[in-house]
């Protein structure tokens, strides 16, 4: 419609408009010519941000030419055209995944259903491992520290890790102590492996400390963990009924 109007009957200063000698101040609500919409707007439209998309297969939807492709196994294709990607993708039955986008050319996986669900598992335990910003403590003592203050800071430890904090623990080795850093480290993730495990072990930082990270156990990982101690049970068990056995029946 703005087309079909005369050029001198709209004009625009900033947000005031003139339609056919009328002033509207708020074109957005006017209801000249029955319109709900302004003619024109003195402000741009702001697209949402690209979201970055899911790691997965991306079907035939290739935006660009040229691509540098890498096989099932991991080795690299070298780059070629997308039709020549789409038509490896079909003969073998696979997937084509987007890699690295920004590389050029951008780089596509040629992958199977079950490495890319395998892949997508790997990623999400990442990101359950990496903290969300806020999610970080810091524990700091002495090797000399006596028995009951390790067990309070064991306890507070234990409390952070179950509010899923990644805590970092540093200890000073005390120059009148004998008590081993790692000996302590080994102590307190003793009393809390049934919930955490390492995010870096143990490793002297500087002369004199070492640091670590704890953090909370995934739910795959605390199934492995219990498997684990189920089957130590179990092997300690049998252990115990064959020396019962042989001391019964020499």
């Amino acid at each position: 419609l703005a087309g079909l109007l005369p050029q001198n009957d709209i004009w625009k200063t900033e947000k005031t408009y003139r339609i056919w000698g009328q002033v509207v101040l708020d074109p957005g609500k006017s209801t000249v010519l029955g319109l709900t919409q302004p003619f024109c707007t003195a402000e741009t439209s702001h697209k949402e941000p690209k979201r970055k998309a899911a790691f997965g297969s991306v079907g035939r939807r290739i935006p660009y030419r040229i691509l540098h492709v890498i096989n099932q196994d991991g080795e690299s294709l070298g780059n070629m055209h997308r039709a020549e990607a789409l038509k490896l993708m079909d003969q073998h039955n696979l997937k084509l995944v987007l890699l690295h986008e920004n590389a050029e050319p951008p780089v596509y996986r040629l992958m199977t259903g079950q490495q890319i669900h395998e892949e997508q598992l790997k990623r999400a335990e990442k990101k359950k491992a990496n903290p969300k910003p806020g999610m970080y403590k810091e524990l700091s003592f002495s090797s000399a520290i006596a028995k009951n203050d390790l067990e309070t800071k064991t306890k507070q430890i234990t409390q952070w890790i179950e509010k899923k904090y990644h805590v970092k623990v540093t200890i000073r080795q005390a120059k009148d102590s004998n008590t081993d850093m790692f000996t302590l480290f080994d102590q307190i993730l003793e009393i809390v492996s049934e919930k955490a495990t390492y995010v870096s072990k143990p490793k002297v930082t500087r002369e004199g400390v070492s640091t670590c990270i704890l953090r909370h156990m995934s739910d795959k990982e605390l199934k492995a963990y219990q498997k684990m101690e189920k089957q130590k049970t179990g092997t300690v068990k049998d252990e115990n009924e064959d020396l019962k056995s042989n001391e019964l029946h020499p």
